[in-house]
């Protein structure tokens, strides 16, 4: 079933913090703040309510700081064997909602467990990697300064970035307590979630905020995402990294969320393929031909019409328009098309693949 060859570009009205949450907003909100859809239970409790509760709620929930983590240690590569297990790194999505830790200090314990050392074994990785993704700096740039914090990660006392110190907790210490660790991560962030460059001047503002109170990222996210730039993030849709499709597909599919072994052995073989998309669509085959995914029986959709608006509403996150919504319904009329066929023929678009 083709139902267009492009991204949907629906006119909608101008959003704003206040605008009740429909299908489409509903569900790319849901995979920013914890990286999957919403479940049954959560649509019908979320749907029509503003945009702010859903924000407020989600920035107090340890599934929120959970996948916040989750994106921090990708982004370090600490995945599969190089994920952190020790307690202090376990700890931190709980005490990150309960407001006990700020955004900064967590790196601080990410770049000092003995996974992140493990990733990046030897002075020169190491360094190089502190400066570069906790700092944001161009090493080529200032190859004196990484010859420095080799010499202090070996033991010798010396004065990196500015301060001194003479070991391998300082050198990530150092990095830390420089300014530019909060600049690079507000930008980092915020360009992740509101796909744009942050002005230099709110730039500035959100670091002074972070600097003075270092709980401050949650009032920070929270007024990014009740930003116009998100509303203006949420019209814009991007391929979906496979952690995150994997994510999507067990939601929408068997309406639960993946435990971490299911996630990190299907994320894995998809991410050691140049095109994962054929893979993809086989997963999603296997799902539904596993008996395990709740699908209706076909006597049991006295509207298919109905069934079928409901579907793109709750997978793609908009209604069909006419014509795809005419060319399910006579294929669906087909007595030898299944409640599965029409499940695979969304679930495999390209469409369905981003957020």
């Amino acid at each position: 079933m083709d139902f267009g060859s492009d991204l949907p570009q629906d006119p909608r009205p101008e959003r704003t913090a206040v605008t009740p949450l429909d299908h489409g907003s509903l569900r790319c909100l849901f995979l920013d703040l914890f990286g999957r859809p919403p479940l049954a239970a959560e649509r019908t409790a979320w749907i029509g309510r503003p945009r702010s509760e859903l924000v407020a709620s989600a920035l107090c929930a340890r599934e929120f700081w959970g996948n916040w983590l989750d994106e921090q240690l990708f982004y370090f590569l600490l995945i599969d064997n190089f994920r952190p297990t020790t307690e202090s790194v376990l700890a931190l999505p709980a005490q990150l909602a309960e407001g006990l830790i700020g955004a900064v200090e967590a790196l601080h314990r990410i770049c000092l467990s003995s996974s992140f050392d493990r990733r990046n074994p030897g002075p020169d990785t190491f360094v190089t990697v502190v400066m570069e993704q906790l700092l944001g700096l161009e090493v080529q740039r200032i190859a004196r300064e990484l010859e420095i914090g080799k010499k202090v990660y070996d033991g010798a006392r010396g004065t990196f970035l500015g301060r001194s110190g003479s070991s391998q907790a300082d050198v990530v210490h150092i990095a830390i307590e420089d300014r530019r660790a909060p600049r690079h991560l507000l930008k980092r962030e915020y360009e992740r979630w509101l796909r744009r460059v942050p002005s230099e001047q709110d730039l500035s503002a959100w670091v002074a905020a972070l600097e003075q109170d270092p709980l401050a990222m949650r009032s920070i996210l929270q007024g990014w995402f009740l930003s116009g730039a998100y509303a203006a993030r949420l019209e814009l849709r991007i391929p979906q990294p496979n952690r995150l499709f994997i994510r999507a597909l067990f939601v929408d599919l068997l309406g639960r969320i993946p435990d971490d072994g299911e996630a990190e052995r299907l994320r894995s073989a998809l991410d050691g393929l140049a095109n994962s998309g054929p893979l993809r669509a086989l997963v999603a085959r296997l799902i539904l031909d596993s008996g395990k995914a709740p699908l209706p029986e076909r006597a049991s959709i006295p509207e298919p019409s109905v069934w079928i608006r409901e579907l793109f509403e709750r997978l793609l996150g908009r209604s069909p328009d006419a014509g795809e919504l005419a060319t399910f319904c006579e294929a669906f009329a087909d007595p030898a098309c299944r409640p599965a066929t029409v499940m695979y023929a969304i679930v495999s678009h390209p469409e369905y693949q981003t957020w």
